[in-house]
């Protein structure tokens, strides 16, 4: 099983790697994540063998802190998890002592380099051998409450050392305690020096005494940590919206009368309502109403949605004008919201390959460098330095080192990339498919549901001499109203875009394989395939037996349509491409990525669609089974593969492939099989996830490398390596304020991210209109005609949402209402605005227009 650990104690990328070491030797895991940015473990474990405490223990027995993440964490926001508010305190009582703690140390040496007048308190107290214990008490005095408040280096730095698993808090209370110490044998050496009247020693000790440098550190570390924390909460600002974007409570209708109950309380079943301005709490099937709904959080789609009796409800899309009654079908931790934030939650606390990297020079960077900083100590004691050149050296090397730069580097630059990922709708399940995903060059498409529509839809009617196309249609819709074939619901549906009113058919029987046959005002009818016109001897030769031959060639079905003598037409049916599947093609390529269909369909079938997506590589008729021996097959010959699918069939190939990638729209065996999920069911959306995976690397390599260039620059340098030459070296100061500057720039540059745009299939920064609405309600003006105009290819709400944006923005249109059940669009416009220019604008949106009215 897979159980969640919330972890307290950690402060660098050490400490991660000590705790995953400790709990992976637990009999029974079997693989464990630790993730320093949001302090949280995932463990996956045998609960026959294991016990959660076992684990706990494994945890602490290490030096942190454990226990299961559980309903308190969940509620509360990632942002809230920092304890910036703690922080900041502490930050502020250090500044309040490091200012007078500096004055006190340096500040003769200010007034004597600026030429100005010494104050007398000053004077008196604090200047000269004579004052030397008044002047080094003073600085201790004001150094406790610094390092009082920030005790926790001290103690979380010590208990890990003791522990054998140092960390960054034990490089920092080695370091700070170090100069803190030496300070107060510095105190003991002035007053053996005043007491023996030895005043050599006073003053050699009186200007080397290290408070002010203990105490810097401590406040420039937590600086650094307050400026870190803050930048960390930025990361998750992707969750923390998505969180805020669910409602506390729901209206639920309960004995007839309406009722105000928490969200967590809605079961499976209950009516609730949703009024304008409201977020759905959970999802559902419309009852009653009709409204638009903002599901820009949910799936990047910037247009609204319309909603009516029938269609789905997502949980935290927003509703925007009418009043909505539905029924709850996902409630609680199944809603889309909460999956949402669930696998955005799990792919930032997983880690990448590239972290094992980091992790490993981390669990072993912090002994490494408390030997440097011995080292340093004793070579210039050896080369004759004094004691106190020596240990600030020492200390310098252990302040610059701290090794947060590289725990925080991948984390990071994850969380930032898979909420801006979920923000446009790709979800992404792992850091380790983020990190495959840029390398693949292979994608397999399936073809129906993927490339396509998943719904055929007629593309051509042929008339035979002296029948009339509705006619034809009538006939064709009556006889095959009664089938469930999705070829024959093609038929029905073009009867209803076209207003044609369809008849009563009796004694209708159905030929498996062949078609079906019914009776319609009195004469016998016959609608199917070759094979049933050659069985029931209707006369089918010459030019629609050569109309049949062609239309298979182009990938479409013809339906062949007869009475009881001859042909009276052929109506093809075709499953059309998405009207991005070939941007999203030439997209894929532009990142060197082979692309290949993978479908079940003939091959006539295949190379038609793949002709249009602009796909060289097809590979037709593969059964269900077969589609995973071919993502098998392409990774044997050494490719990164990548299998995008929506259906059943699907699952084992998006299991095999390097990287699964399930279509929103499609079955859930699918989406559970996937490691990365396009919601909005756009394959331009793969594309993105490309992008999106490229972009995070690049980030990541980027961060490794400045935290490891700082190393290699900063403990030469702290250690003194061009003080022989130069006379350069780094005070323990200085060396405070760039570990803690370096943490800042890793965050800063994964924050980057945020802003990456992934494409352009939609706007999208531009914000989703609050008036959306208005241009349906349509006016009665002077001067107005209204166009009904046909269109093909809509197939949600998103589509019919271009639609009238597209309408709406020809100069001219008062009004557009588009209805996705009638396939058509009523458009109110001005006198001078042609069939035509509306037809070009429905056509540029990417649908086809069948007819104008």
């Amino acid at each position: 099983m897979k159980e969640k650990f919330a972890v307290t104690g950690m402060t660098c990328s050490a400490c991660s790697s000590h705790v995953e070491k400790s709990v992976a030797k637990v009999s029974g895991v079997s693989s464990v994540s630790v993730n320093l940015l949001t302090n949280s473990m995932q463990v996956d474990f045998d609960n026959k063998i294991t016990k959660t405490a076992e684990i706990v223990n494994a945890v602490e027995n290490a030096g942190y802190g454990a226990s299961v993440y559980g309903k308190a964490e969940k509620k509360q926001l990632p942002s809230q998890n920092t304890g910036i508010a703690a922080m900041k305190k502490r930050l502020i009582v250090s500044i309040v002592f490091l200012l007078p703690l500096l004055y006190i140390a340096m500040g003769h040496m200010l007034y004597e380099a600026l030429s100005w007048e010494m104050p007398v308190f000053m004077d008196n107290y604090f200047t000269g051998d004579a004052n030397a214990v008044a002047f080094a008490f003073t600085q201790l005095i004001l150094l406790l409450p610094i390092m009082f408040v920030n005790r926790n280096y001290f103690e979380n730095g010590f208990k890990t050392l003791f522990k054998g698993s140092p960390n960054m808090d034990s490089l920092i209370a080695i370091g700070a305690g170090a100069a803190a110490v030496y300070g107060i044998f510095a105190i003991y050496r002035i007053g053996y020096g005043l007491g023996h009247a030895d005043m050599a020693v006073v003053e050699q000790y009186r200007l080397n005494l290290y408070f002010e440098s203990a105490g810097m550190i401590l406040t420039l570390i937590t600086v650094g940590k307050f400026l870190e924390a803050r930048s960390k909460g930025k990361t998750s600002e992707a969750i923390t919206k998505l969180m805020q974007l669910t409602p506390k409570t729901v209206t639920v209708i309960r004995n007839d009368r309406e009722e105000v109950i928490d969200a967590e309380q809605v079961a499976a079943g209950d009516i609730y309502i949703v009024k304008p301005g409201e977020a759905a709490a959970v999802d559902g099937i419309v009852l009653e109403g009709k409204s638009f709904f903002d599901e820009s959080a949910i799936t990047g789609e910037s247009m609204p949605a319309a909603k009516e009796k029938g269609d789905k409800l997502i949980s935290a899309s927003i509703n925007k004008t009418g009043l909505i009654k539905a029924k709850a079908v996902r409630v609680g931790e199944d809603t889309t919201i909460a999956q949402i934030i669930k696998l955005v939650e799990e792919a930032s606390s997983s880690k990448a390959p590239i972290a094992k990297l980091a992790d490993k020079i981390a669990g072993v960077f912090v002994p490494v460098v408390i030997g440097l900083a011995i080292v340093t100590a004793v070579f210039w004691l050896s080369m004759g330095a004094g004691a106190e050149f020596a240990v600030s050296t020492a200390i310098a090397v252990l302040v610059i080192s701290c090794p947060c730069a590289l725990g925080l580097a991948t984390p990071v630059a994850i969380m930032t990339g898979t909420g801006r990922g979920a923000q446009h709708g790709v979800l992404i399940k792992s850091g380790e498919a983020l990190q495959t995903a840029h390398q693949i060059d292979t994608m397999v498409l399936d073809k129906t549901g993927t490339i396509t529509q998943g719904k055929p839809k007629v593309t051509d009617i042929i008339c035979a001499e002296g029948i009339a196309e509705k006619e034809l249609l009538i006939i064709a819709g009556s006889i095959e109203k009664g089938s469930e074939h999705p070829l024959a619901e093609a038929v029905v549906n073009k009867c209803i875009q076209e207003d044609i009113a369809l008849l009563p058919v009796s004694e209708s029987a159905a030929y498996f394989g062949r078609g079906t046959e019914g009776i319609l005002n009195g004469h016998k009818y016959y609608a199917g395939n070759e094979k049933l016109m050659k069985e029931k001897q209707i006369d089918f030769k010459g030019r629609f037996y050569d109309l049949v031959q062609t239309f298979a060639g182009q990938g479409k079905t013809p339906l062949i349509f007869a009475d009881e003598k001859n042909v009276l037409g052929i109506i093809a049916v075709a499953d059309t491409i998405k009207a991005t599947s070939r941007k999203a093609v030439e997209k894929l390529k532009s990142y060197g990525i082979n692309v290949i269909m993978l479908t079940g369909d003939s091959e006539a079938a295949a190379k038609a669609i793949s002709k249009q997506a602009g796909i060289e590589h097809v590979i037709a008729g593969v059964l269900p089974d077969q589609k995973e021996a071919q993502v098998s097959a392409l990774k044997q010959e050494g490719h990164v593969v990548a299998m995008v699918g929506d259906g059943v069939n699907d699952a084992p190939a998006l299991a095999a492939a390097d990287v699964g990638i399930a279509i929103g729209a499609g079955t859930d065996v699918a989406i559970d099989s996937a490691d990365i999920v396009l919601m909005k069911s756009d394959l331009l959306d793969a594309a993105k996830a490309i992008r999106l995976s490229k972009a995070v690397i690049r980030n990541i390599k980027e961060n490794l490398f400045w935290a490891f260039f700082y190393n290699v620059i900063g403990i030469p340098l702290a250690a003194g390596a061009l003080y022989l030459t130069w006379g350069i070296r780094l005070n323990p100061m200085f060396a405070a304020a760039a570990m803690s500057l370096s943490s800042v720039c890793v965050v800063s540059n994964a924050l980057r991210l945020k802003r990456l745009r992934l494409g352009d299939s939609v706007n999208e920064d531009e914000s989703v209109p609050n008036s959306n609405i208005d241009v349906y309600k349509g006016k009665e003006e002077n001067n107005m005609k209204t166009t009904t105009i046909m269109i093909e290819g809509m197939s949600c709400g998103h589509c019919t949402g271009r639609v009238e944006k597209a309408l709406q923005q020809v100069d001219g249109v008062d009004s557009v209402k588009v209805s996705l059940e009638n396939k058509n669009a009523v458009v109110s416009a001005g006198e001078n605005v042609t069939a035509d220019v509306l037809k070009n604008a429905v056509t540029n949106a990417g649908y086809d227009v069948i007819g104008v009215k």
